[in-house]
């Protein structure tokens, strides 16, 4: 039986305030009828959400949207539901989904644990990315971490047999977690020997690139529903 506490111990995002600017709020209020999905406690039916079979990926915790919109736009033989609680965020992207005239991408304002207990059917996903959470860096953070073994279940029941989980972090901790969590699960295989290369469809973020140029790591994880 699944602990009841663990909605509660576990959230998508980290509470933060963020300023919504005048273009920002503007995207959203025109965007989010078009391509918003509301949050309700019942399976929303994915086909019917974007208008056609296609394969469907999550994105969970998307940011201000810039990687997702760039993903979506290289990849419009997929559908992208892109889930974030930070309004910059979400205007930000609405924004872009105008700029680049996308029509595979959907957006859900809320916590990603809770659209996966109630919006998500078991086998509906082909894939989901979770690029640089929220990473409470510190070892003693690590219970408060997004990805931990009870949430890595849940998205693995909503993945397809053959479906993939790809992380990605600029913490090394936090990608030691990552890949205990993942190889604890036993519906899940690496799809590498170890971390693996950056694909192709992740771009490299600016933030990203200055790291590296300064010596810092990123590390991608890429494990498939066997």
């Amino acid at each position: 039986m699944e602990n009841p506490a663990f909605q509660r111990a576990i959230r998508s995002f980290v509470l933060r305030q963020g300023h919504l600017s005048p273009g920002q709020q503007r995207a959203m209020d025109e965007g989010m009828p078009r391509w918003g999905i509301e949050y309700r406690p019942e399976q929303l039916d994915l086909e019917q959400a974007f208008g056609r079979s296609a394969p469907k990926i999550l994105e969970i915790g998307f940011g201000m949207g810039g990687a997702t919109a760039e993903i979506a736009a290289a990849n419009p033989e997929q559908d992208y539901l892109g889930i974030e609680v930070h309004a910059p965020g979400v205007g930000n992207l609405c924004k872009l989904i105008a700029e680049k005239e996308l029509s595979n991408l959907r957006l859900i304002r809320h916590d990603a644990v809770e659209v996966l207990d109630n919006m998500l059917a078991d086998g509906s996903l082909d894939g989901v990315h979770i690029f640089f959470p929220d990473p409470w860096h510190k070892k003693r953070h690590n219970k408060r971490r997004l990805i931990q073994a009870p949430l890595v279940a849940k998205l693995v029941q909503k993945l397809k047999p053959g479906g993939y989980i790809h992380a990605a972090t600029d913490w090394e901790d936090y990608a030691l977690q990552i890949m205990e969590v993942f190889s604890g699960n036993a519906g899940l295989a690496n799809s590498a020997d170890g971390y693996a290369p950056r694909p192709d469809y992740r771009p490299l973020t600016k933030f990203e690139a200055r790291g590296i140029k300064l010596g810092h790591g990123v590390w991608d994880l890429i494990f498939r529903r066997k």
